[in-house]
């Protein structure tokens, strides 16, 4: 089994100070860091997927603004591969599959921002593509959200969606116990 890291929109805007700072993001963000240096050193594959907003009006990862950057812990090396992407999910309209699919992947590792939206749409695809996926939850950040005029904390979403996507759509580490196995 060849497996890849897939870092999804670890970028600016959702750290403190950005246009949708997350909950919880620095820590997310160091542990991507983490995951990331312990795939470069292995020499796995690794596909850093950026978000840039293309819908009128839009208030984050607005193009040619420093928001839409990805963040320092995670920035990608020049000899790695950046996919770019205009929806949640990192396999719409974008180059990923092929690229996984080139490079024999068939066990992905994901990592990254928002949990309940991104996240939640790349690892559904990914399974309905075919591939094995571990999701790394100390790894992915989301933000508190309001439903039928209830807010719900983000710790609540976190553990929802971890809970929904545990079965059957992936497995679920730490990064502790990721890097612990490899």
């Amino acid at each position: 089994m060849t497996r890849a890291l897939v870092i999804v929109d670890v970028q600016n805007d959702y750290f403190d100070g950005g246009s949708m700072a997350l909950v919880g993001m620095e820590a997310a963000a160091d542990n991507c860091g983490r995951l990331l240096e312990s795939f470069r050193a292995s020499g796995e594959p690794l596909f850093h997927i950026q978000h840039l907003a293309t819908r009128p009006g839009a208030t984050f990862f607005v193009p040619d603004t420093p928001g839409c950057e990805i963040n320092a812990r995670v920035k990608p090396h020049d000899d790695e591969t950046l996919v770019v992407k205009h929806f949640p999910s990192a396999f719409r309209e974008t180059a990923l599959h092929q690229q996984l699919q080139s490079a024999g992947v068939d066990e992905l590792v994901i990592c990254g921002a928002m949990t309940h939206m991104c996240i939640d749409t790349t690892v559904r695809a990914a399974f309905d593509l075919g591939y094995k996926c571990r999701l790394v939850d100390d790894a992915c950040a989301t933000r508190d959200l309001v439903f039928d005029q209830r807010q719900v904390a983000a710790a609540d979403v976190q553990a929802a969606f971890m809970a929904a996507l545990g079965m059957p759509f992936a497995q679920i580490s730490s990064t502790a116990q990721l890097l612990q196995a490899s």
